[in-house]
């Protein structure tokens, strides 16, 4: 099976604004229509990587919790 991403960022144990901090980078780094998994442990995040595609025109693709009590985002570039 494909993987369902190209590039992935563990955000785990840091608090906002740090994962979208991370994650802005990694998509900088991407190409358009790639692929990001986040993986963040902070609750804000579940709004903050919502705000952040709707105001960047990145695609939220999926937001999930993990069985960890984690949260997974995939964000498709722009």
């Amino acid at each position: 099976m494909a993987k369902e991403f190209d590039k992935e960022v563990d955000a785990r144990g840091l608090n906002c604004p740090l994962p979208i901090l991370r994650a802005k980078k990694a998509l900088a780094e991407m190409l358009p229509a790639q692929t990001l998994r986040v993986v963040a442990t902070d609750p804000g995040s579940v709004k903050d990587f919502q705000a952040f595609c709707k105001q960047t025109g990145n695609e939220l693709v999926r937001q999930s919790e993990t069985a960890d009590k984690a949260f997974e985002f995939l964000i498709r570039r722009k």
